[in-house]
């Protein structure tokens, strides 16, 4: 996994870059308005430092649309000029207008780059350390403040402070950051995949994760196109074809599954949902009774995907051959990339997109052998096969991560032309003692298409499928699909994330933070030692951004173990319990000591708490739940909901601490808090580990009130079906 760290170290650079300027503007406008005068005129000293936040909320509004036209990787490279650009203006500024100027340019390089590289990370990352390297832009952004108060320290020890060298040193830090986005990072391959450029997209893949055989990836990336529609769960008892199992699986149309190697093969039995025991049955009958006030609150999205975690993980490859269970760590192999005698080479490229008006009439007069030859052909290859009532049924089945597999199926056989696609994944204590495997599956109308006429595909091969790009002109906008119940489900959750994060009080508490260092005597020390009262604060300052960068190296462990869901609630009742400390410090009477241990105390458990949860697991998470086709656009909404509401907090701060004083504030925080423990319990599911597509697929079945439909050829028994619900 080699390349795929390495790739999100050089993208979080840009969050380094906003976590340098943002430290770097604290300490230098304490120059700036002395040279400019701006003790009389404080709307623009708030500007100085408020113009780079404007620019980056008017730049998200136009970012995530844009990234989805042009990829995620020339967005960033845009990002790194920009920053580049601003570097230089901060370093000439003869006046504030100019200074004004430079800080606007600066806030779109942080736009930029705050809402796409959590988008980039998470679409070039493996699902097993996507959490961990996605936690990387909060390490790399705090790093950058550290590094940037240590400059500006070291700057503040000279007789005359030079502002303008402070703000200028970002050009240096943007050019090394240009040069890696330019020469170093490659394009998204989900972005490629969209866009029909298969043989780029592969070659990414096979760099990213260190092999050949990417197979099984580049198909995940295809079936991730599909528009949102009706998904499934459905559940089957499969097994070794030996006289036990097919008794255990018999009383019914029996399932057919023939392995990778000739003479391997498997039989399975469709079976009613919630089936001996099944975890995915026991959330959907969560889902479905309601039976508490608990229940009908907590999102189904929150029962599926926790009773996924509760999964059993497949074992090693290769355990089936001796005659045990594990049946899905030996099915991904079914289906490749590679030629055959029966099927032309894949050679996707930009030259054979759709969307090409030279491909377009080639299409029309039928010359683009390209795009009419399959992307797909498991003809010549073992499948797994499908013996049923309703017709013969074809299927081939690739491991996808996460103890996923992928696998398509005739829905009733090949002459009716519609294939299905299955995310499979083995349910726990399904198959001890060399017995039967019981799994689940999503399955959905797959979004690649058919290859030829449904009469000319083979019953034994499965099915040839072609790119959806040929579809594309007649795909319904974004701006529609954000109107599909999973697509605005997961916005819901993403963007009211967004807002709980601001108005959590980490503005609060980071401005009270030099008042309480002082009260325990920091200054005085510091001050003892010779230093001027600016670099004491800087100092301060950086101090504190360095208690933060062990707390986010724990988070970054136990991202992908614990999980995104369990650090939220972990951390947040200890940010209520900071909160309440900190206000109950200012009601009781007490010494000067202790109250001066007891809030510094307070801040800095506040402090190491939020930076391991509640600051990067919301970008994390709207980084992951949304579709490949919107995703650009979903993040924009969620990043202008963040900055927005960054605003809001920003400025209503002051007001706030006029109306009802630091502990008032300090109360309303824990009451925000409160409510954000209780969206988190009820409403954020946990996706580690998961890939991206899966959770999508979950959150289509959630939206859609966990609509499910009975297995193949169980529908006579669809009414004892509901019964079990």
């Amino acid at each position: 996994m080699r390349g795929a760290v390495l790739v999100a170290i050089a993208a979080a650079i840009g969050n380094m870059l906003q976590g340098w300027d943002n430290a770097t503007i604290a300490g230098a406008v304490l120059y700036i308005k002395r040279e400019f005068h701006l003790e009389a005129q404080p709307a623009i000293e708030g500007l100085v430092v408020a113009t780079s936040l404007i620019g980056a909320t008017v730049i998200t509004t136009f970012s995530g649309p844009v990234s989805d036209s042009v990829g995620r990787r020339p967005m960033l490279i845009a990002s790194s000029v920009l920053y580049f650009l601003a570097g230089l203006l901060m370093l000439w500024s003869p006046n504030v207008h100019v200074l004004l100027l430079s800080r606007l340019v600066d806030g779109f390089a942080i736009g930029l780059a705050v809402t796409l590289v959590p988008v980039y990370i998470s679409e070039t990352a493996p699902p097993e350390i996507r959490g961990l390297l996605n936690t990387l832009p909060q390490f790399t952004g705090s790093g950058g403040m550290f590094l940037s108060y240590c400059m500006v320290f070291a700057m503040t020890l000279a007789p005359h402070p030079d502002w303008r060298l402070m703000l200028g040193a970002l050009s240096l830090l943007s050019l090394a950051y240009l040069i890696l986005t330019v020469w170093y990072l490659p394009e998204s391959p989900r972005w490629l995949v969209s866009k029909g450029k298969m043989k780029e997209a592969r070659v990414v893949l096979q760099m990213l994760r260190g092999r050949d055989d990417v197979a099984g990836e580049m198909a995940l990336l295809v079936e991730g196109l599909g528009a949102a529609g009706d998904t499934a769960i459905e559940e089957y008892i499969v097994g070794p074809p030996v006289a036990d199992v097919d008794a255990e699986v018999d009383g019914g149309d029996r399932v057919t599954l023939y392995g990778p190697e000739r003479g391997m093969s498997w039989v399975a039995q469709p079976l009613p949902l919630g089936a001996q025991g099944s975890m995915l049955g026991s959330a959907i009958g969560l889902g479905s009774r309601q039976g508490s006030v608990l229940d009908h609150l907590r999102d189904p999205v929150v029962a599926l995907l926790g009773s996924v975690h509760d999964l059993k993980a497949p074992a090693p490859e290769g355990s089936l051959r001796g005659g045990g269970s594990m049946l899905f760590s030996n099915l991904g192999s079914m289906l490749s990339f590679h030629d055959n005698k029966h099927a032309p080479p894949l050679d996707w490229d930009e030259e054979n997109a759709v969307a090409d008006g030279a491909g377009e009439q080639e299409e029309e007069d039928g010359d683009d052998d390209h795009l009419r030859s399959p992307l797909l052909d498991a003809r010549g290859m073992s499948g797994m096969t499908t013996a049923g009532g309703a017709g013969h049924e074809t299927a081939t089945t690739m491991g996808i991560g996460g103890g996923w597999q992928l696998a398509w199926k005739y829905a009733d056989g090949p002459e009716s032309g519609v294939v299905k696609r299955m995310y499979l994944h083995e349910e726990a204590g399904a198959g001890e003692g060399g017995g039967a495997v019981h799994a689940a599956a999503l399955v959905s109308q797959s979004a690649l298409y058919l290859h030829g006429k449904p009469q000319q595909q083979q019953h034994g091969d499965g099915p040839a499928l072609m790119h959806p790009a040929a579809a594309e002109a007649a795909a319904p906008s974004a701006w529609r699909e954000l109107l599909e119940p999973g697509v605005r489900h997961a916005l819901v959750c993403g963007v009211t994330m967004q807002v709980l994060q601001q108005f959590s009080g980490i503005n609060g508490v980071l401005y009270y933070t030099p008042q309480i260092l002082n009260q325990a005597g920091v200054s005085v020390l510091l001050a003892s030692l010779g230093l001027s009262a600016d670099s004491t604060s800087i100092l301060i300052s950086g101090l504190t951004t360095l208690l933060m960068l062990p707390a986010i190296g724990v988070a970054m462990r136990l991202m992908d173990v614990s999980g995104r869901r369990s650090l939220l609630l972990w951390t947040i009742p200890v940010l209520i319990a900071s909160l309440v400390v900190l206000v109950a410090a200012s009601v009781v009477p007490m010494a000067a000591a202790p109250h001066a241990a007891v809030a510094t105390g307070s801040v800095m458990v506040y402090l190491c708490c939020f930076v391991m949860g509640f600051g990067p697991i919301p970008n994390i998470l709207c980084a992951e739940i949304f579709p490949t086709r919107v995703r650009g656009l979903c993040i924009a909404i969620c990043s202008l909901a963040f900055w927005l509401g960054d605003i809001v907090v920003t400025y209503s701060l002051p007001v706030m601490l006029n109306w009802v004083g630091l502990n008032g504030v300090f109360g309303f925080y824990a009451v925000v808090c409160c409510v954000a423990l209780a969206f988190v319990a009820l409403r954020v599911p946990e996706t580690k580990g998961l890939p991206l597509e899966v959770i999508t697929e979950f959150f289509n079945v959630g939206a859609r009130g966990l609509a499910t439909s009975p297995a193949p050829a169980l529908e006579e028994e669809e009414e004892d079906h509901h019964r079990c619900h």
